[in-house]
This record gives structure tokens, C-alpha cells and sequence, in this order.
């Protein structure tokens, strides 16, 4: 399932870890949020130590860094009725807990690359590292055009360069700080339930932000897999969104939009268009182009 496209040392290579072509509803897609997809700390004391001295260095250079927790991407499952009915098929993603600070000291050190094992097998191979969760929308505007964001020069990660909406999954949203939560519930299979709405409510608050169109003008998110970059080995989760609107009355709503200043342009295109943009687009973001692609191919193969 795991597919990598790119120059191994290259920031826009990204590997495929999941893919799902015909894209899953809610229902179809699952969540186990459990301690044993933590991050396990490395025996390198020097390493761990060394998360502490970054974070510090950060905050002394901007002290409104907040150190917020994020779900951490432990895997994921899969399994299918008889394999021939698209709506028996279903997904499951394996979340832990993490936080900024460590995602900091781990996936983004200058020496990220000592954090991993050798190993074919992802959630291995990415162990010892923060792993936060990232979510991104392929948004169709009704007039067949793709939503495109560039980012501004002020944010932390890949200034200037093209991405999708998106942000993360936040466990804040539903309630959850430690896993003391979950293990308190009467209930594990209700906090499984919330987590697994957050994945795509969390995707809508997104895109409403980002880009300012009302949530009523969207459809429900489809999930159509996960991509991870292979610089600094950062996951995330990708959806197919319809809006209702046209290019024009997005590029009107977008002057409003509540994060806007994450980015400084939006841009409606076309598929062609999109793809010669992704040379300036993050590892993961090319991905969540490269589930698109997939998407659209088996749609027409159904037609076919």
C-alpha cells in the first residue's frame, strides 16, 4: 500500500500510506485512540534531551508558542466484507497523543533523521518521532476548479509554498488532554466515536477558516487516504470536499476568512494547473494531490 515518489533527501517527496480510491463516509472510517500508539522515547538520552533545548531556543525567539497536544498517527487497519462491495469496505486509524513541543524536538530537528529505525514496517520506522496528525481538503468549487492556497511568509513551515486547506485534527476539541479520558470513560467505543468525528469535523472548521466559505455550502468530507512527506517524515490525512460555490464567490468570501492570514492568495484552478503547482507544494500535499488523482481515475473507471 505504501508507495514512495521522490528523491529520498528531497522536502517534496512523499510516500503513499494509504489510499483509498473510492473515498470513505464517516461510518466507514474508524478510530482506536489508545497509549500504545504513544511516541516511545529513544534510548539516546542526548536525543531526548535535546527536544527540551529546541522547544527553549523557540520560545526564547517567540514566546507565543503554545505547546497545544495533537493526535499522534500510529497506523492504521483495514478490512473488507467480501472485497467486491465498496460499502463494506472499511478503515480504521490508530491515534496516540502528542504535542507540539516534541513534534518540535522530534520530526522538525535539524537531526530528525536519528529518530528513525530501520525499518520497511511505518509506524516502526517513525517511533521515536511526534508524528502529529495534519488533515488537508481537496475542495471542487461548482464550477469543476480546485482550491489552492499559498501560504504566508510568516508562518512556521514551507513559507510561500502552495497547500490545500488544512491544519489538524485538535483532541481539545473533544474533550481530551491525557489518556486518563479515554481510560475513565464507561464508554471506550464512545471516545473512539468522537475522535472519529473530529477527523472530519475538524477537516470542515478547517476549510471554513481558511478560505471563509459557510459551512453550509460544503458536502461532507470523503476520506481518500493518507500521505506522509518524506522530509521530516509528517503525516496526514486527506479529504474530498464538494462546495456549492463558485470560483468567483470564493475569491469573494476568502478577504474575510478567519485564518487568512496564514496565506496571502487563493487561487481556483484546474487539475492541469494544479499539477504544475506542486513542485512548490510540501511532500505531504503533493501526496494528497497524488489521492486525488487516484480518486478522479477510479471514478472514471466506474463510469466506464
Amino acid at each position: 500500500m505504501e508507495k514512495e515518489v521522490g528523491n529520498a533527501g528531497s522536502s517534496l517527496a512523499y510516500n503513499l500510506l494509504f489510499s483509498c480510491p473510492f473515498g470513505l463516509s464517516q461510518p466507514q472510517l474508524s478510530v482506536i485512540f489508545d497509549e500504545s500508539y504513544d511516541r516511545i522515547p529513544h534510548s539516546d538520552m542526548n536525543l531526548e534531551n535535546f527536544i527540551c533545548e529546541i522547544w527553549d531556543q523557540r520560545v526564547q525567539k517567540n514566546g507565543s508558542l503554545f505547546n497545544g497536544k495533537k493526535f499522534r498517527y500510529g497506523g492504521y487497519s483495514q478490512k473488507s466484507g467480501d472485497g467486491s462491495k465498496q460499502e463494506s469496505y472499511n478503515a480504521c486509524l490508530h491515534l496516540g497523543l502528542t504535542d507540539y513541543r516534541t513534534f518540535v524536538g522530534t520530526n522538525l530537528n535539524p537531526s530528525w533523521e536519528k529518530f528513525l529505525v530501520a525499518s520497511e514496517d511505518d509506524p516502526t520506522q517513525c517511533q521515536h518521532t511526534s508524528s502529529p496528525l495534519g488533515n488537508g481538503a481537496i475542495v471542487e468549487t461548482s464550477d469543476k476548479k480546485i482550491v489552492v492556497l499559498e501560504r504566508s511568509n510568516n508562518v512556521g513551515e514551507f513559507p510561500g509554498h502552495f497547500v490545500f486547506p488544512g491544519g489538524h485534527p485538535e483532541p481539545q476539541d473533544v474533550g481530551i488532554e491525557t489518556h486518563k479520558y479515554s481510560k475513565d470513560s464507561k464508554d471506550s467505543e464512545l471516545v473512539n466515536k468522537k475522535v472519529s468525528q473530529e477527523m472530519f469535523e475538524s477537516t470542515i472548521r478547517e476549510v471554513v477558516e481558511e478560505i471563509g466559505v459557510p459551512a453550509t455550502s460544503l458536502s461532507d468530507p470523503v476520506f481518500i487516504g493518507i500521505s506522509r512527506r518524506v522530509l521530516n517524515v509528517r503525516p496526514a490525512i486527506f479529504f474530498f470536499i464538494n462546495c456549492s460555490l463558485e470560483s468567483k464567490e470564493i475569491h469573494q468570501l476568502y478577504s474575510k476568512a478567519q485564518d487568512g492570514y496564514e496565506s496571502t492568495q487563493l487561487y481556483t484552478v484546474s487539475m492541469i494547473e494544479v499539477e504544475q503547482m506542486t513542485s512548490k507544494m510540501p511532500g505531504c500535499h503533493q501526496g494528497g494531490f497524488a489521492l486525488y488523482k487516484l480518486m478522479i481515475e477510479a471514478s472514471k473507471n466506474i463510469c466506464c
